[in-house]
Formats: C-alpha cells, sequence, structure tokens
C-alpha cells in the first residue's frame, strides 16, 4: 500500500457527525478542484451535513495548491495527499479508510459527475430511510459525453463484465457511487478494485441499487486513460473478480433471529 501522508486540516471531529462525506480522487485536476467544491457545496448546502476528503494520487501539476486553497475557503474541506502516484483504486481505498461517516460519495475529480444529482439521490433515497441491507448506490449514466477511445473501451469492458459477473450493473465505470462504509470496508484491496465495487460489495452480502445520473463534458485537463491499458487491465482484474465470487461469500447475520449485544 502506498504512503499517504496525514490529513489536513486538523482532525479535530469537528465533522464527525454529519451522514456524508464526499471523496474526490485527484491527479493531474488542477482547474477542475474550486470550481467542483462550489458545486458541491451548493448543491448539498441545506440538504444534507456533509464533510469533503479530497486525495491527491501524486499530481505533478497544481493539483496540491488547488486542494490547499479549497480547504482555506471550506471549512468541510479535508485533504490527503499520496506520496507517489499509485492509481485511482489506492486512492479510493486510502480515503476511505480515513472517513467518519456511515455513507461516502464517489465523485470523479474531471467534474463529469454532476453533484446535483448526489442531492437528488440523497432526497430520494436517503430521506426516506435506505433499505437495511443497501450497500451501494451505483450510477447509470444517461449519456456518455467521453471521447471515442475510452467509450469504446469501457463498452467492450462492461459488455464483458456483464456476461460473466451478472451483477446487474450497466455501467460499472461510472465514477458515480454512493457506498455504505461498512461495506467498503468487507471488500478487498487490489489495483482496478474501483471497477468491480457493485460486485464486489454483492459478494459481502449487500444489496446494489442503480441510479439514472448526468454525464458532463470534461472542462479542464485530459483524460487519464488509454485504450489498450484499460481494457487488458480490465480483463486480468475482471477475470480475479470472478474467480473471488465463485472461491465464496459472506455469510449474512439475520438480525430479526438473531441476537444482538449493546455494550
Amino acid at each position: 500500500m502506498t504512503d499517504v501522508l496525514p490529513l489536513s486540516p486538523a482532525d479535530d471531529g469537528s465533522q464527525a457527525q454529519a451522514p456524508l462525506t464526499i471523496v474526490v480522487p485527484l491527479y493531474n485536476e488542477a482547474g477542475n478542484i474550486l470550481p467542483l467544491i462550489e458545486e458541491i457545496s451548493a448543491a448539498l448546502d441545506g440538504i444534507v451535513a456533509h464533510e469533503i476528503l479530497l486525495i491527491d494520487d501524486g499530481s505533478s501539476d497544481k493539483t496540491a495548491e488547488e486542494m490547499a486553497l479549497a480547504a482555506q475557503r471550506n471549512q468541510a474541506v479535508r485533504t490527503l495527499f499520496h506520496r507517489a502516484r499509485s492509481g485511482k483504486s489506492a486512492a479510493l481505498w486510502s480515503a476511505l479508510n480515513h472517513v467518519r461517516t456511515p455513507w461516502v460519495q464517489m465523485l470523479d475529480g474531471d467534474r463529469q459527475n454532476d453533484p446535483a444529482d448526489v442531492a437528488k439521490l440523497w432526497q430520494e433515497v436517503f430521506v426516506p430511510a435506505p433499505p437495511d441491507r443497501l450497500g451501494i448506490v451505483a450510477g447509470q449514466r444517461n449519456r456518455r459525453n467521453d471521447g471515442a477511445v475510452k467509450m469504446l473501451s469501457s463498452r467492450i469492458a462492461n459488455a464483458v463484465r456483464r456476461t460473466l459477473l451478472s451483477d446487474g450493473t450497466p455501467d460499472t465505470g461510472c465514477g458515480f457511487k454512493m457506498i455504505r462504509t461498512e461495506a467498503f470496508r468487507a471488500v478487498p484491496f487490489f489495483d482496478g478494485m474501483h471497477r468491480f465495487l457493485p460486485a464486489l460489495v454483492r459478494r459481502a452480502g449487500w444489496e446494489v441499487m442503480q441510479f439514472r445520473v448526468n454525464d458532463r463534458a470534461r472542462t479542464h485537463g485530459v483524460s487519464k486513460y488509454g485504450f489498450f491499458g484499460r481494457l487488458g487491465a480490465g480483463i486480468v482484474d475482471l477475470l480475479g473478480v470472478v474467480w473471488l465470487i465463485k472461491r465464496g461469500t459472506f455469510g449474512t447475520i439475520d438480525t430479526k433471529r438473531g441476537t444482538i449485544y449493546e455494550r
């Protein structure tokens, strides 16, 4: 696992009672960070108490400086930094093991995910009360705004994955995912893990929900994925996930019939 620098600003527990953390993994996303923070606050302030955890995966541009400015301007923002680039799965793993809230919303740092969809999801599913065994809500994009290479590789990978995993998730490549922190911590870590979260969460005994979301065009920076690297790594990872699922699933406690001891 990669080295992670300590949280900043000081972890004083001021946001500990919030039900939701917005986790944003970042790699060379200067120009996107401050506008994204403004959008998150505009969408969620007054809807749900939240904190925002930004994690920089070894960026070489001015991402770190922009993160620091975001933390200065918004007291809900906390920051983490990898000492070297380790990949999106490692960034999410580091961030989710530092959250203090029961639910985590993942948003990509390129601003293609719309924070307004987080507010809509919270009001429609979480204000009434989520299902007891809901582990993850996976975004399903209404319309793709990716380049041809990224879209083609994603479509091929999704088709193969659906055939082998049968996880009921048509768009697992969408970065918009809300996950129960407890469910995430039952998921094994490996590079590429983030592409298979619905299947891995289901393997751990939790339920999966789909939610329609917007997909916006990137306004700053460039995509970090190429066709052969994305497709090749995805197939290797997929075979590993198929093996994990075939080797067994977690047992699920029936809380209506069992006994729970409170201390």
